[in-house]
């Protein structure tokens, strides 16, 4: 892996400049998180789940967000609905595998959508992206437990399988189309102190590929945005109360200089 610099800023000023619908069916536990974090960045939150709207929602969307967090069989097939309508339309669906491995049934609904409708990118944490992966392992909750696999080689056997993008989120992030392969190195450990963060990147995420087709690309932009955003943060937080309400300020006011300053990238 060699050091590279991306140039970030220049897809946050796109959002900025073009303020994208990002329609998510998300986790009700931080669906407040992903909605303000999205429009932290410049772009359009909507939080529609109803099945009689989420296909017409979807189709005046750029970018469709799924996470299972807090997932029903209702509400999984409501994310079929919304995911065929952007299918249809061509804009991206990014999914978080949110606690896979926890139990059966996030693993059979994570392999319903994977298998019935085109996901362009997968995210998940270590363990959550091994289970998807077919490998044997348990997640704590919807918490990271430590995987013995090569996640890299993971990750990429995934992205092929499926013809997406992984993104493997922890320390160090793992970004892949199947061809390409990104770490990202930046972030904080305050992330991990309040509920909420992983969804948020997932969030961040769809709102760059919105407007970046390139969605390896996109993905590590998107973490490099909000994890310096985390640092800077984490900077001036006297705990996670404060680093929470700071990550928005940060994110808001976080420009070129900075971004290329603190991107920690390697490919």
């Amino acid at each position: 892996m060699a050091k590279i610099k991306i140039d970030a800023y220049a897809l946050l000023k796109k959002i900025r400049a073009e303020k994208p619908v990002v329609h998510h069916l998300t986790n009700w536990v931080t669906i407040y998180d992903c909605a303000n974090i999205v429009k932290v960045l410049g772009a359009s939150p909507v939080m529609a789940h109803a099945k009689e709207e989420v296909g017409e929602m979807a189709k005046i969307a750029s970018s469709l967000v799924l996470n299972i967090g807090t997932l029903t069989v209702d509400f999984v097939e409501a994310m079929k609905i919304a995911a065929i309508s952007a299918n249809e339309k061509g804009i991206p669906i990014v999914l978080d595998v949110c606690g896979a491995g926890a139990t059966h049934l996030r693993d059979q609904k994570s392999f319903e959508l994977l298998n019935e409708v085109k996901i362009d990118i997968l995210k998940g944490n270590a363990s959550e992206v091994a289970r998807v992966s077919g490998e044997a392992v348990r997640t704590k909750g919807v918490d990271a437990l430590a995987v013995d696999k090569n996640m890299i080689q993971l990750a990429q056997n995934l992205a092929q399988k499926y013809n997406c993008t992984v993104v493997v989120t922890g320390k160090e992030d793992i970004i892949t189309n199947g061809q390409k392969i990104y770490v990202v190195k930046n972030g904080h450990p305050m992330m991990t102190n309040i509920v909420g963060t992983g969804c948020m990147a997932t969030s961040v995420i769809g709102a760059f590929a919105a407007v970046e087709k390139d969605l390896a690309l996109a993905s590590v932009a998107g973490l490099v945005c909000f994890e310096i955003a985390a640092e800077c943060a984490a900077k001036n937080s006297s705990g996670p109360g404060t680093f929470k309400e700071k990550i928005y300020d940060c994110l808001y006011h976080l420009d070129k200089k900075t971004i290329d300053r603190m991107q920690r990238v390697e490919r």
